[in-house]
């Protein structure tokens, strides 16, 4: 894994907040919007920010989550992608009507299929290489060889540019192709560029392999964070008496490029009418065109949501399965709160119970002997972990800063220690070893006894939208791990991977 270790930029400043009413926003729409997502069993925010006219007129974080936390965007990470390519062809270092080939030579374009010969760069960009499926399996199968070279040797299945699939290696090589010209990472080229011209301080970004950011996932970077990116896109580029992105790449990337008529792989989506869809609308580059505005999107629930018509940015991290469920409540909920007119009262409300957002803990009793448990370590049950098979064992022992416990997951990446309270009424977060430095990675836990012998905690990953729950039986000498969101690819293992670098503090 990659850090970007650039701090903020000198005199960089918070976005200009504001109260709704005064924006002409209902926020009473706006908290509609907040308890729906509360009410509904698979929706979990995380972090929320509402920008209106420029302006912040909500933004609020569910504990144990928090302001300056960075969070894995998972696809949303194509959105900073996009702006790192429309730099390059700014720039003349990249022609979206370059052969895609062109840029690495070593390929023998001569074995090539015909059609990948005609694989241009804006076929990447745009998810229309001409392949009808994700090609991710077979182009990342072999460590050992490129996956750049990999997918372009998978012929396509039609002309390119005809077709749209959600191909990850397509990314993948967009962001290959802009690394290769500019000689650095992704972030190397968006940090003077982009990030510190908007404000935005230390991201870190996933590499496969070392030295090359994946593209297609793997961005940390925190909810502020994604809210500047969507600013800058609804204000076509500009930022301040800068045009940081020309006007031209906005307008191209965040409009139709290839339709999108099929369903794409959510929840209920095989059924779904594509006036229901908001995955139909069609795709720019690296961008999804919704039934209101654009959007970035990452998987679990991670959002930048762009509305021109409303003036409007919408930015979320979260943790859901349903991610068609939370625009569906922001089109029936959050639209109309920006007819306004709103009112002091509306706004005084929404502002409170946000102050007061919060994730519920897994509530079970603490036993009379909970000093019995430490001390004690536990074997996966049947051998093997295998929702987490880089997790070899679970030990617990005494906190040596305070009267719980110290939950330790033994990983072969490394350990992940914790801080655990059986039967507290609220998540316990470790950010901190006990030398007061900053873990690599930072969690929270609640849980408690099932029984005298067998005892429940969840893990929550705090930099990603994933949490672990265990049993430990302490008859057997056994535990038992289920994710309650799986991780994806890049970050199944090790668990370190779900969080960003220690070196950024």
């Amino acid at each position: 894994m990659h850090s970007d270790i650039a701090v903020r930029t000198p005199g960089a400043t918070a976005l200009p907040p504001a109260r709704p009413s005064s924006t002409g926003t209902d926020a009473a729409g706006i908290l509609r919007f907040v308890r729906a997502l509360e009410a509904s069993p698979t929706q979990e925010p995380h972090g929320l920010m509402v920008l209106r006219h420029g302006q912040v007129v909500t933004q609020g974080w569910w504990a144990p989550y928090g302001p300056e936390r960075r969070h894995l965007l998972y696809s949303l990470s194509k959105s900073f992608t996009s702006a790192a390519a429309g730099l390059a062809v700014a720039e003349g270092l990249v022609g979206l009507d370059d052969p895609v080939l062109s840029y690495f030579p070593e390929v023998d374009a001569g074995a090539a299929d015909p059609r990948t010969r005609r694989m241009l760069v804006r076929h990447v960009a745009s998810m229309s290489s001409g392949h009808t499926r994700d090609t991710y399996a077979e182009a990342f199968a072999d460590p050992d060889v490129d996956p750049v070279h990999a997918f372009l040797r998978i012929a396509p299945d039609q002309e390119p540019g005809t077709v749209f699939a959600y191909n990850q290696p397509a990314t993948y090589t967009l962001g290959a192709i802009v690394q290769r010209v500019t000689g650095g990472t992704l972030l190397d080229y968006l940090r003077p560029r982009l990030l510190d011209p908007l404000g935005i301080g230390p991201v870190g970004w996933q590499e496969v392999p070392p030295g090359r950011q994946i593209a297609f996932t793997g961005l940390f970077a925190p909810t502020d964070a994604v809210a500047r990116l969507g600013q800058l896109l609804l204000q076509r580029g500009r930022w301040g008496d800068r045009q940081l992105l020309p006007e031209a790449w906005v307008d191209a990337a965040t409009s139709v490029q290839v339709g999108t008529p099929q369903p794409f792989g959510g929840p209920g989506e095989a059924e779904a009418d594509p006036d229901d869809s908001d995955w139909q609308q069609g795709y720019g580059f690296q961008h999804w065109m919704s039934r209101h505005g654009f959007r970035g999107d990452g998987a679990y629930g991670q959002f930048c949501v762009v509305l021109p018509e409303h003036d409007a940015v919408l930015a979320i991290t979260a943790r859901t399965p349903d991610m068609q469920e939370t625009l569906d409540l922001a089109w029936e909920h959050l639209l109309p709160a920006f007819a306004g007119p709103g009112s002091a009262e509306a706004d005084d409300e929404l502002a409170a119970h946000l102050a007061a957002a919060a994730l519920p803990p897994l509530e079970l009793p603490a036993t009379p002997d909970d000093g019995a448990w430490a001390g004690t370590a536990f074997a996966p049950e049947g051998g093997a972990c295998a929702a987490q098979p880089s997790l070899t064992q679970v030990r617990l022992g005494s906190d040596p800063l305070d009267d719980g416990l110290r939950l330790t997951l033994v990983d072969h990446g490394g350990d992940v220690a914790a801080a655990f309270e059986p039967g507290g009424s609220r998540w316990v977060v470790s950010d901190d070893d006990t030398t007061g430095q900053r873990t690599e990675v930072p969690v929270a836990t609640s849980g408690g006894f099932e029984s005298a012998e067998r005892l429940r905690v969840q893990v929550a990953f705090l930099e990603a939208p994933h949490r672990l729950e265990l049993v430990l039986d302490r008859r057997a000498g056994t535990f038992a791990a289920q994710w309650i969101t799986e991780p994806l690819r890049f970050a199944t293992t090790p668990l370190r991977a779900l969080a960003t670098p220690a070196s950024l503090g």
